[in-house]
């Protein structure tokens, strides 16, 4: 099977969620078709697998509406869009489009990285779920992260189209922490600071916590970062590194105590996954999401108790409770893997081609070597 999948949401310089998500995909679906996929900056490469590609124009650009003339001309059997906003004006060929939440329907704040006009349609676009429902619509098949998302699909009848699981995994090749190696008096947050994530509860439970170190990761404005700090009780220790490395924030995982999520609401929670496949442990919010990927693997507690966070650490400070969570955790994430993701995904295709050839819609025969503006690796 021929599948091009859409790369043009990779960052340039370190991966977020979404960015990850879909170069993993990439990587373990090419070892099982013909993969090939699109990019709109040549500096996305660095951060993807080496297979054939194609430059074309920002899916966040005006010509995002007539983007499916230039793929009908590369004619593959599917494609497969890590996001629902693939233009599909005049396609043919079948289609999967993803929606990995609906958290901006109820937290409604878009990323700060868009650019304003953009950011004033996301606030508009969520604000009703008939836009979302014209936009998965359009797909012959919509792929999802989690069962949870799924059920709030269907409990808002977002879409008519079969609705297929592609999870997220951890990254494979990373060796795990010993389990009966300890671990250092510190906690890590990785993730962003949009007020849904919660980060207040964890800061608030550190009153109770005076001997750890709370490590924020992810990347933090200046007032952003002034205002959390605020919030810290007298005594808290609080380490911002506003963004780390990959190799760093293995490091700091594989030395800490726990990771920390007191998200209100998630996609997934892939900061989850990445920790215990080192088996450190995780406290995370009692949501629905992190009960379905944490499973037993994970210590949850009320999102808006600073007094049970800080108990849920303390608890990993019995005799052998530590260990046994670390344990825990890693048979946790052993149920994830992007290769069962890939199966998921060419499966989906297979619905895809299915529904597609249903409605009778035409697709032209494979051209070449993908066509003009290809590039190898």
């Amino acid at each position: 099977m021929r599948i091009l999948i859409d790369a043009r949401f990779t960052r340039t310089d370190q991966h977020d969620g979404i960015s990850r998500y879909g170069a993993s995909l990439i990587e373990a679906v090419a070892k099982r078709a013909d993969v090939a996929m699109l990019v709109s900056d040549e500096r996305q490469l660095a951060l993807l697998p080496a297979v054939p590609h194609v430059l074309v124009s920002s899916p966040l650009s005006p010509a995002e509406l007539f983007i499916a003339a230039r793929v009908n001309r590369l004619a593959p059997d599917v494609v497969f869009c890590p996001m629902q906003t693939m233009g599909t004006w005049g396609r043919r060929y079948p289609l999967i489009l993803t929606l990995h939440d609906l958290i901006y329907y109820v937290h409604p704040q878009p990323p700060g990285f868009l650019p304003a006009p953009v950011r004033l349609l996301w606030r508009l676009y969520h604000m009703a779920y008939w836009p979302q429902r014209l936009l998965l619509d359009r797909a012959d098949v919509v792929a999802t992260v989690s069962h949870t998302t799924e059920a709030l699909m269907a409990g808002k009848r977002l879409t008519r189209r079969p609705v297929r699981i592609v999870g997220n995994a951890p990254q494979p090749g990373r060796a795990p922490r010993a389990s009966d190696g300890g671990a250092e008096r510190m906690l890590v947050y990785m993730g962003s600071f949009m007020p849904y994530k919660n980060v207040e509860t964890a800061i608030a439970g550190m009153r109770d916590l005076p001997e750890y170190e709370l490590h924020l990761l992810s990347r933090i404005s200046l007032a952003r970062r002034a205002e959390l700090e605020a919030l810290a009780p007298a005594g808290a220790r609080l380490v911002f590194h506003n963004g780390v490395s990959e190799a760093e924030y293995e490091g700091l995982l594989l030395r800490a105590t726990a990771l920390v999520s007191l998200s209100r609401s998630e996609g997934y929670g892939l900061p989850l996954v990445e920790a215990m496949s080192l088996g450190t442990p995780v406290i995370a919010s009692d949501i629905p999401i992190f009960r379905e990927v944490g499973g037993t693997g994970t210590a949850l507690v009320d999102p808006d108790s600073p007094a049970e966070f800080a108990a849920a650490v303390r608890a990993l400070e019995a005799p052998g409770a530590w260990e046994t969570a670390s344990r825990a955790a890693l048979a946790r994430a052993g149920e994830f893997s992007w290769d069962r993701s890939a199966e998921a995904l060419l499966a989906a295709a297979e619905d895809a081609r299915a529904e597609f050839a249903s409605r009778g819609r035409r697709r032209p025969g494979w051209l070449g070597r993908l066509g003009r503006g290809a590039g190898d690796r």
